[in-house]
C-alpha cells in the first residue's frame, strides 16, 4: 500500500481503466495530504500566520510602511487610530485559526496539484504537447500568484481605506471583527488569483478549436463588459481606481490570449495538414456544395425551378380576340361583289 502511494508499480501506458482510476485516487490523496500538512503547520504556528495576514490592514493604516505606498496614498487620521482587531465569540477565534490554516494549505498544495495534473495527463499527450504542458502549468502558477499578490498588497489595503472613508462620512465608528477581516483577505486573494487564470482558459478553448480566435476578437465589447462585471463582483467596493486597473489588466490578458491562441491554432492546423486559418473551412464547405450539384461528367445539374404563376393583373385583363379569318367565296357566289 505504501509503495503504491509513493510510486507507480507499472507504466501508465500499460494500465487498465480501473488502474487509472486508482492512480487518480492516489493523486488526489497526495494533494489532500499536502493540504492537510499545511493546515496542521498553520495551527501549530498559529501566532505567526495571523500577523502576516494582518499586514494589509497595517498598510492601510500607515501607507508609508507599504512597499507600494505611492499607490495607496494618504489615509484618514481616524483610520490610524483604530484599535487592534477584536473578536466577540469563541467560535470567531476558531474561525480565524481555520482561515489562516486554509490559506496556508492552499499555498502549499497548489504546486503539488499542478505536478499531479502533469503526471496524470502526461502519458496521453504527444511529445510536442508534453513540451508545451510544462510552460503552461508554470504560467498558471505564476498568474495565480500574481493575482494573489496584487490583491494582498494593493486591493485589500485600498478597500480598507475606502470602507473607512465612507464610514467616516456617515459618522459611523468602525470596529473590525477579526474573523471578517481574515476571511476577506483570504477570499480576496484566492478569487483574484483564480480570475487571473481566465486567459489560459481562452487559450485551451482555442487550441481545442471550440472557438475561433477571430470570433473572440470580434466580440471584444461583450468580453470587456463581462470582465467589468466579474471585477465588480470580486472587488467589494468597486471604486473607480481598482475597478479600472484590474479591468485593464484582465482585458490586456484577453488580447494576449487571443494572439497566443491564434499562433497555436495556426501551427496545429499546419502540422495536421489543414489550412492555417480556421475560417478557410467555411470556404471548403461552399465548394463541396457546388461539387454536389455537378454530375459525373462535370456538368452542373439543373435544379428544378418553380413554375412561374401569372400576375393578378394578367389574370384580370381580358385577352383580345383575334379576328376570325373568312373562308374564300365559293365558285359562282356573287355576294362578295356587294
Amino acid at each position: 500500500m505504501l509503495s503504491a502511494f509513493i510510486r507507480r508499480n507499472r507504466p501508465r501506458s500499460e494500465m487498465s481503466f480501473l488502474e487509472h482510476l486508482d492512480d487518480l485516487r492516489v493523486s488526489l490523496i497526495r494533494v489532500l495530504a499536502v493540504f492537510a500538512v499545511g493546515m496542521v503547520a498553520a495551527l501549530i504556528f498559529y501566532e505567526y500566520v495571523p500577523r502576516f495576514l494582518a499586514m494589509p490592514l497595517e498598510w492601510a493604516k500607515h501607507p508609508e510602511t507599504s512597499p507600494i505606498y505611492f499607490v495607496l496614498g494618504r489615509s484618514d487620521p481616524s483610520l490610524a487610530a483604530l484599535p487592534p482587531l477584536k473578536e466577540f465569540t469563541f467560535m470567531g477565534v476558531w474561525s480565524v485559526l481555520m482561515y489562516a490554516a486554509f490559506g496556508v494549505g492552499i499555498a502549499l498544495a497548489s504546486p503539488v496539484f499542478l505536478y499531479e495534473t502533469i503526471r496524470f495527463v502526461g502519458p496521453a499527450l504527444t511529445d510536442r504537447e508534453k513540451r508545451g504542458l510544462i510552460p503552461f502549468c508554470f504560467s498558471a502558477l505564476v498568474l495565480f500568484l500574481s493575482g494573489a499578490v496584487l490583491a494582498f498588497f494593493w486591493l485589500t489595503p485600498m478597500s480598507v481605506q475606502i470602507w473607512h472613508h465612507f464610514a467616516s462620512g456617515l459618522n459611523m465608528e468602525v470596529i473590525w471583527q477579526a474573523s471578517d477581516y481574515y476571511g476577506f483577505v483570504i477570499m480576496m486573494s484566492l478569487l483574484t488569483g483564480l480570475t487571473f487564470q481566465f486567459p489560459l482558459a481562452l487559450i485551451i478553448l482555442m487550441w481545442l478549436e471550440l472557438v475561433r480566435p477571430r470570433t473572440l476578437l470580434k466580440s471584444w465589447r461583450g468580453m470587456l463588459f463581462g470582465i467589468l462585471i466579474v471585477v465588480a463582483i470580486i472587488t467589494p467596493i468597486g471604486e473607480p481606481i481598482s475597478l479600472g486597473v484590474l479591468t485593464g489588466i484582465l482585458f490586456g490578458f484577453y488580447l494576449i490570449a487571443v494572439s497566443i491562441g491564434s499562433v497555436l491554432v495556426r501551427r496545429k492546423r499546419v502540422a495536421r495538414g489543414d489550412r492555417p486559418n480556421p475560417e478557410d473551412d467555411d470556404i471548403d464547405d461552399e465548394d463541396e456544395d457546388d461539387e454536389d450539384d455537378r454530375d459525373d461528367d462535370g456538368y452542373r445539374e439543373a435544379r428544378p425551378t418553380k413554375p412561374i404563376s401569372p400576375s393578378p393583373q394578367a389574370i384580370a385583363a381580358p385577352k383580345a380576340e383575334k379576328p376570325s379569318a373568312t373562308p374564300p367565296p365559293a365558285d359562282g357566289d356573287l355576294s362578295s361583289l356587294d
